[in-house]
């Protein structure tokens, strides 16, 4: 690790901003002061974040850098999500992100001795559903109306209306919805 660089790396705002964040994630966010979410998303908005009507982000959500999280409408944010937003991921509408799950866009190279930091966007598509304690790992696409399943982990991308599940997910079924 001594020779770890990530110089190429931007986060996307001013220190002050990211301190900023960082004292209101704490206070609002990570917390369970502030369950009202009304008024977290006008403070991810404030933060640069675009966020949809109706969404719901419950207590004790983590997230890395708004200005870099794009949310459709009437999503819902479960308990204990982790966000780990280094570069853009975007949520679509009536998106269901289950509680303990984990947004993730960045990752190491572990065949470099600099342990390079790699990134990649995550998409989470209209009507998709997260489930709990799952992982989406970076680069990741989930579909329209795709599910995956709890404690499940996405390397691949999701088929829209399909259910996927495991580690790593593997399509098990189609979704079909009533």
């Amino acid at each position: 690790m001594s020779s770890y660089e990530n110089p190429e790396y931007d986060p996307g705002a001013w220190i002050g901003k990211r301190i900023l964040w960082g004292v209101f994630s704490a206070v609002f966010f990570q917390s369970y002061l502030l369950p009202i979410s009304s008024i977290k998303r006008f403070i991810l908005r404030l933060f640069g974040a675009k966020i949809g009507k109706g969404v719901v982000i419950k207590p004790s959500v983590l997230i890395k850098h708004p200005w870099y999280l794009r949310v459709g409408d009437f999503s819902w944010i479960g308990e204990k999500v982790w966000i780990d937003n280094l570069i853009t991921v975007e949520i679509g509408s009536n998106v269901c992100i289950s509680q303990g799950a984990m947004l993730l866009t960045g990752n190491h190279n572990y065949k470099s001795p600099g342990f390079d930091l790699i990134m990649n966007e995550i998409r989470i598509d209209n009507g998709a559903w997260i489930g709990a304690k799952s992982i989406v790992c970076p680069g990741v696409l989930c579909g329209n109306q795709s599910v995956l399943t709890v404690g499940s982990v996405a390397t691949r991308n999701l088929d829209p209306n399909m259910i996927y599940s495991g580690n790593p997910a593997v399509a098990v079924r189609e979704r079909i919805l009533a």
